[in-house]
């Protein structure tokens, strides 16, 4: 750091000297006053450089459009070192000054400053002129692009510098300007006071026009910053030139006003300097166009803008100005303009040529309260540094600059019933005035009124006096980016925060105020419908008798039911070998298990209860375990007649009670349910979440490894089955339902696979889930057992389901069973011998004989045994025909 800034300094003192070598000499300072001790000042007497654009040489700047304000300014230094010296503050020193125009350009300030560093026109390389110069202390610049460039000047030989006016915040950085100090807060207060001023009046969707240079840079980033945290959006930004001569400022002027026409932003901040207004405001004028305008410090007290022609056409204007106060003696010393003996001043020769108004009319005197604390502050430190009494100041007057910048740090003084101090950052931290620009219609201009403050303090503004809108109304302007959203909705953010769209509270919601954020959510036990502004009480949530679900799973539990009341009459007025072979009385059995399920499915629909819960999963369980319980049965007995052997054939006849397995496996199932029910139990659950607009009532299953077990056994009923079935499948579909037990067995566990991940995640959907479920597979058992024997009954001959066409076909079955035998024994090396007889169809049958030569019967018992062992006197007609013809 150390090491740039020398390099710096040895790059100015090259310029200087090589300005010298080339007969370059700096421009002479236009006031002046001798004294043991001067002060320079650096101000824009001058506004711009004339053909800044074409200069290609270092050539003398040329200054034009004197500048009142920064005249003004000036005379108040000059006035406030006189009022000093004839004070006697600093007893036997007189300060003296010297006054340079910066011309509001920042090369050209450094070049004065040289001038009021240098010794006969030059600077010296010699470290005694840079430790000692001519100058103590600088006060200026007025714009923070011009006090940025000296600052870092200055602060190479570490020359006290005391503006007035220059805010940008990036001066409170000492390290990079160690030297800086002013008599204002930073920018980084202006914009807060800015930010909350917007957020005062909620004006959350504002346009930014700002110069180019580094106070305008610097303010408008500090001010998005502050303006974020506020809530405050920013619905165009636009930059403008700094300098006055750029070729196309017109033509960019005319762009932002484009852009203020074409936005929904009704308050516009300029961060601009005075003449830059002053020509934006001509373009509003000439388009009679009307904003609300905040002001920047650089402009919020400008006479010369309150009195321009039609400025009373642009809209109302506030803004914040740095806090001033009275400078006794002023006024008159501006209307002698009388200066002390040996001193000189061109710039008041300049302005008495230009025959301008007064000054007093011109500018507000109070503004110039900056300069009257920046000198006196400079008293006080050289009082300091100069070892003042009462008396006299012994010490020495040719001191080094950084001497009195210690000196300046420390100053601690009251004014006007004020403390003034520098905080660390070199800043004086007295708050701003919040100005409004009334109305003088009278005379067509406007005056700036002091209607409120900002505390640095606390940060915030508050508002002193009454405002009078501009508007017809008298109401504050509305500046947003969307429009109130009512009650029964609520703001949705877009990109951009302080943009919205309104949108419906939702179901379960409601909102009874403007702009709220969000929906509120409704009581406990109450919901809402879309858009509502109030909630009223929930209503119960349930598979009522009347809704959609319900009819459909009533209109198939009836229709299940009725087809098991036409099964049930067709069997008992149609009992014979078809209904045997069926299963016989096990097919009532198991109609009773379908109505008892059947039944469950009802318990499903309307407003359920903890009695309800368990009686509908019990049901289901026990009828349909009945159920599958005389399916395995009848599984069982095919499988059981493929074994031939006579040991178990004896066992099957011994232990085959198929009564006792159907209540055996159907008393498991009770058991499984009855601990489940004592255990813990299936009950009434009532979700009543905050988000929903109802009240759900559905039935928890208590126990979830209940209920696993209750699903598990008729499922290792049905798979075993379906084993059974599948190795029983030989049988001749003549005899055997292997095939449909295997495909209702294989409907009921695909159906239960399916409903148990759809039980578990959706929980609202369980009852429909279930019942569904139940229906499917109580269908699945109806027609793939009972409704093939409706054909059977319905549209066979009665020929072809009498006893002789069963015993003819078992016949035939035996047929092939014994061509079976007969290569079997063969294999095993016995006698066999053979003949042909006629069978009662008139065909040819084959009857074969071991050794003994006598007609086998264990074929045909074998299938006399498996056609239906449960019915006594058909098997007992087939065993006498089969005699008879055998003798």
């Amino acid at each position: 750091m150390l090491s740039h800034k020398g390099g710096t300094a040895v790059s100015f003192l090259l310029l200087v000297n090589f300005a010298t070598c080339c007969d370059y000499s700096l421009d002479k300072c236009g006031a002046w006053a001798d004294g043991d001790v001067k002060i320079g000042v650096l101000n824009s007497i001058h506004s711009k450089v004339e053909t800044l654009h074409a200069r290609e040489k270092p050539e003398r700047y040329n200054c034009s459009e004197f500048n009142i304000i920064s005249f003004v300014r000036t005379l108040a230094v000059i006035h406030t070192i006189q009022t000093i010296n004839n004070s006697g503050f600093l007893p036997g020193v007189r300060l003296g000054y010297y006054v340079c125009d910066t011309c509001s350009h920042a090369s050209k300030a450094i070049q004065s400053a040289e001038l009021l560093l240098a010794e006969n026109g030059s600077l010296s390389v010699s470290c005694e002129i840079l430790r000692k110069p001519n100058v103590k202390a600088i006060i200026g610049a007025r714009f923070s692009e011009v006090s940025l460039s000296l600052a870092r000047f200055l602060s190479l030989y570490m020359v006290p510098q005391i503006s007035t006016t220059s805010s940008a915040d990036s001066l409170s950085d000492k390290l990079r300007y160690p030297s800086f100090l002013r008599t204002i807060p930073g920018d980084k207060y202006q914009t807060k006071a800015l930010a909350r001023l917007m957020a005062y009046y909620d004006w959350n969707w504002v346009g930014v026009i700002y110069g180019d240079d580094d106070y305008g840079k610097s303010a408008f980033h500090s001010f998005l910053s502050d303006a974020e945290k506020a809530e405050v959006c920013t619905a165009f930004e636009e930059e403008l030139p700094h300098y006055l001569d750029d070729k196309d400022l017109e033509k960019k002027i005319g762009n932002v006003v484009d852009s203020i026409l074409s936005s929904r932003a009704n308050v516009i901040l300029l961060i601009l300097k005075e003449q830059l207004v002053q020509k934006l405001f001509e373009e509003m004028i000439k388009r009679n166009i009307s904003r609300t305008w905040i002001a920047s410090d650089a402009w919020s007290m400008s006479r010369n803008l309150a009195g321009m022609d039609g400025i009373n056409k642009v809209g109302d204007i506030f803004g914040f100005s740095f806090i001033t106060g009275q400078n006794p003696g002023f006024e008159e010393f501006l209307e002698r303009l009388t200066l002390s003996p040996g001193a000189e001043n061109y710039f008041i020769k300049e302005y008495n040529q230009l025959g301008k108004r007064s000054l007093t009319e011109a500018v507000d005197i109070s503004l110039t309260y900056g300069e009257k604390l920046a000198v006196w502050s400079i008293a006080h430190a050289l009082k300091s540094v100069l070892e003042c009494n009462e008396n006299v100041c012994p010490g020495d007057k040719d001191f080094p600059p950084w001497k009195l910048l210690k000196e300046l740090k420390r100053v601690n003084f009251s004014m006007d019933n004020r403390r003034f101090y520098f905080s660390e950052s070199g800043n004086f931290m007295n708050g701003y005035d919040l100005v409004n620009w009334v109305r003088d219609d009278s005379r067509g201009k406007r005056i700036a009124k002091v209607v409120g403050v900002f505390d640095l303090e606390i940060e915030d503004v508050r508002i002193k006096e009454t405002i009078t809108w501009g508007n017809p109304n008298n109401t504050v302007p509305v500046s947003k980016c969307s429009k109130e959203c009512p009650p029964g909705t609520a703001k949705q953010l877009s990109k951009t925060s302080c943009c919205h769209n309104c949108t419906e509270c939702l179901e379960g919601t409601f909102s009874n105020e403007t702009n709220l954020p969000r929906c509120l959510a409704c009581p406990p036990g109450q919901w809402s419908l879309k858009g509502w502004i109030h909630c009223e009480v929930k209503r119960e949530e349930y598979s009522k008798w009347g809704g959609p679900m319900a009819i459909a799973l009533l209109t198939l539990t009836g229709l299940g039911v009725l087809l098991l009341i036409i099964t049930l009459i067709l069997f008992v007025f149609h009992w014979g070998p078809v209904i045997n072979q069926a299963g016989g009385s096990l097919c009532f059995i198991m109609m009773a298990g379908l109505f008892v399920s059947f039944g469950s499915v009802v318990l499903f629909i309307g407003k359920p209860n903890d009695h309800i819960c368990r009686a509908r999963q019990t049901m289901y369980g026990l009828g349909f375990t009945l159920t599958v319980s005389c399916i395995l049965v009848k599984a069982l007995r095919n499988f059981l007649a493929f074994f031939r052997s006579e040991s178990i054939q004896d066992t099957k006849k011994k232990f085959y009670m198929p009564f006792v397995f159907v209540i055996c496996g159907t008393v498991i199932q009770a058991i499984i349910c009855i601990l489940w029910l004592v255990l813990d139990s299936p009950r009434l659950e009532v979700h009543d979440s905050d988000q929903e607009m109802k009240i759900q009532l559905v039935c928890n299953e208590g126990s979830g490894i209940g209920f696993a077990f209750m699903l598990g056994y008729i499922a290792l009923l049905a798979f075993i089955s379906f084993l059974l079935a599948f190795r029983a499948r030989k049988v001749p579909q003549r005899f055997r339902d292997t095939g449909y037990i295997s495909f209702s067995m294989l409907i009921y566990l695909f159906v239960w696979v399916c409903f148990i991940p759809i039980y578990v995640t959706k929980i609202e959907e369980r009852t429909a889930v279930q019942a569904s479920a139940i229906l499917v597979s109580n269908y699945g058992i109806i027609f793939c057992h009972f409704i093939p024997k409706w054909y059977m009954l319905l549209c066979k001959k009665k020929e072809e389901i009498t006893t002789e066409a069963y015993e003819e076909r078992a016949r035939n079955h035996s047929l092939s069973k014994s061509s079976y035998s007969r290569s079997s024994m063969f294999s095993r090396g016995g006698s066999i011998n053979s003949r042909t007889v006629p069978n009662i169809m008139g065909s040819q049958m084959t009857v074969t004989s071991k050794d003994s030569g006598v007609c086998s019967t264990e074929s045909y018992e074998d299938v006399i045994s498996i056609i239906q062992p449960d019915d006594k006197v058909f098997s007992s007609n087939l065993r006498k025909r089969h005699r008879r013809r055998s003798i």
